[in-house]
């Protein structure tokens, strides 16, 4: 599932990504993925695998694994639906709805800001959850209507009795190539599992976009700049896609 907070590990397609999609970090994630071509994504693109999984049968998992396959077999069941897959607005509007009750949003904003979720406004605070929520679940979506052939394997969950935090590893397998290795980073917050971080081989969603983002804000000025600029981006790629 890019549980959310998702990252997900799609194709590389540089022509069709902004910049803050593809996590211009200076991190070379073409020489780090070795020759399969790879690019890290939002959270999302993998906060969920949004994939059929293997291994494990689901009376085996635990509760945090079942947070991940459940929301997971959901999208996958639903994208069968070839109609349903052409209205991109639809699709956007589904995953968001399957994946917030897994994901914690506002701690993910809040890591992926880090210092500059503390001198945010309330107001900033809470445009820039809305705006970089859009971005990954809008992200997830075309990932998820354009890749297919993966499935996901659970690993065994290494989890201390009464344990609020844990990380659900994973691999997700695709014909041909080697298991990429995509763990979860997941919180027991209310009485759910959330995934608040996903790391794909040893990268984390959250420090590649806190780097985005500080970087963004120094370019820019302020987050206010930084938030209505992805604000712009998210409404037209929105409107090109359902155009």
């Amino acid at each position: 599932m890019i549980y959310i907070t998702e990252i997900y590990c799609i194709r590389e397609r540089p022509d069709s990504y902004s910049k803050i999609e593809q996590l211009q970090t200076g991190f070379n994630l073409e020489g780090f993925m070795n020759a399969r071509r790879y690019t890290l994504f939002s959270f999302f693109a993998v906060l969920l695998a949004l994939i059929p999984f293997t291994g494990m049968m689901a009376a085996e998992l635990s509760a945090p694994q079942l947070a991940i396959e459940s929301a997971s077999t959901k999208l996958q069941h639903k994208m069968q639906d070839k109609a349903f897959i052409k209205d991109f607005a639809n699709v956007n509007k589904f995953v968001n709805e399957a994946i917030l009750p897994h994901t914690d949003f506002d701690k993910i904003s809040a890591l992926v800001l880090g210092k500059l979720w503390n001198s945010a406004t309330p107001e900033e605070q809470v445009r820039f959850k809305k705006e970089f929520q859009t971005l990954l679940v809008r992200t997830y979506s075309r990932a998820f209507v354009e890749f297919k052939d993966w499935s996901i394997r659970f690993l065994p969950l290494e989890m201390e009795a009464g344990a609020t935090k844990t990380v659900v590893k994973t691999e997700v397998l695709q014909p041909g190539l080697q298991p990429v290795a995509v763990h979860y980073r997941m919180i027991l917050a209310d009485g759910e599992w959330k995934a608040y971080d996903i790391m794909i081989e040893g990268v984390s969603l959250i420090t590649n976009y806190r780097t985005t983002f500080s970087t963004e804000v120094q370019t820019k000025g302020s987050l206010s700049a930084v938030i209505d600029s992805l604000a712009k981006r998210n409404l037209e790629a929105l409107a090109a896609k359902n155009s």
